[in-house]
């Protein structure tokens, strides 16, 4: 999938660099919005670790997916736009898949997940240490710090976006888990990770139909998105409350 080309040490350090900070500055955006009980920094670690992992387990599905639907469309006849559309939602099922089961494998049965706005911070941790490797490999590959840049400022704030809903809703799942609700529980946890897959789909699909309707679709949605999430991180952080 990625073919790195040789570069010299001195130029290496600054892919390197121009791909890792944004996922870290957001990092430290999200750790100062939660003011309540900050989470420490081992766990924090591990999140970020499980968001790496996430993204080399995504890479392997998504291969194997795509083969299967190489060789289905192979004999079927669709359009561009449709396979587009499906191709999205395959990314969208298989990165935010990936990305949950770390998330949970990591930090469901921790004792320091006990507020609700440590959700947001978990699954964001986990989501841009996926978008920083991803990340690390789309940079080196092409060879093009114009890449790390459009990179910034949209897949890396669009990976935190898609992780800031699924927080809440896995903040939520554990709220009902605590309290002895186990239809909530599963319920949220359905929800955390099926917003995060069409908040995806939708992002991956407006640019792969690439019509001029979609492409003008997707900065808009971008924008919107955008600002939705600001909000709704000030929001979601004046509001924590403990998990009881």
């Amino acid at each position: 999938m990625f073919a790195f080309p040789l570069i010299g040490l001195n130029k290496g350090f600054v892919y390197l660099a121009a791909a890792v900070i944004p996922a870290v500055i957001m990092m430290i955006y999200i750790y100062k919005h939660d003011k309540r009980e900050k989470e420490p920094g081992q766990l924090l670690f591990r999140c970020i670790l499980g968001g790496c992992a996430s993204a080399l387990a995504a890479m392997l599905v998504e291969t194997a997916a795509t083969w299967v639907m190489e060789w289905y469309y192979d004999s079927h006849a669709i359009s561009e736009a449709g396979y587009a559309v499906v191709t999205a939602i395959m990314v969208g099922l298989s990165e935010e898949g990936t990305k949950y089961f770390f998330l949970k494998k990591s930090t469901w049965r921790n004792a320091e997940f006990n507020y609700t706005f440590d959700g947001i911070v978990y699954a964001v941790f986990v989501s841009l240490g996926f978008a920083a490797l991803e990340n690390v490999l789309y940079v080196f590959s092409y060879g093009d710090l114009e890449v790390a840049f459009q990179r910034a400022i949209l897949t890396i704030p669009a990976h935190m976006s898609f992780a800031v809903y699924m927080g809440i809703y896995y903040a939520r799942a554990k709220n009902a888990e605590v309290t002895g609700d186990a239809y909530g529980t599963t319920m949220y946890q359905w929800i955390a990770y099926l917003v995060a897959v069409f908040l995806h789909a939708v992002y991956d699909g407006a640019l792969m139909i690439g019509s001029d309707a979609s492409i003008i679709f997707f900065y808009v949605f971008v924008i919107l998105l955008d600002i939705m999430v600001i909000k709704t991180i000030r929001s979601q952080a004046h509001k924590d409350r403990p998990i009881y």
